[in-house]
């Protein structure tokens, strides 16, 4: 009973969490000043979305790679239909998707 108990505990931490979101995700890297008023930096780990607060701290997974990576909101868009963040090239790199620009991810809010 204590090791099913146990194994049903890891299998939760481990999952994508129930209010995770899947989308499209592009990079950008170019621009001056992001929506927070901050300098943007193209390597840096940000990201922007449409309508999360500003400090939000998403975890961003590649569906077509597997690989993860955190990021901090701090500007506002995609202004391209169909697209749900635009992330740092910084981050998209991590996720190795620089050579295709668009990626399906899934991403969820960190506590």
């Amino acid at each position: 009973m204590k090791l099913r108990l146990l194994a049903a505990c890891l299998a939760a931490a481990f999952a994508i969490p129930a209010h995770a979101e899947t989308t499209l995700a592009s990079y950008y890297h170019e621009g001056q000043r992001t929506a927070t008023g901050e300098r943007f930096h193209p390597d840096g780990f940000t990201a922007a979305h449409r309508s999360l607060r500003f400090g939000t701290r998403l975890r961003v997974t590649s569906l077509a790679t597997g690989k993860s990576v955190t990021v901090r909101v701090n500007d506002r868009g995609p202004f391209v239909g169909g697209r749900g963040l635009d992330l740092s090239r910084g981050a998209a790199r991590v996720l190795g998707m620089i050579g295709v620009g668009v990626a399906r991810v899934t991403y969820s809010v960190m506590r």
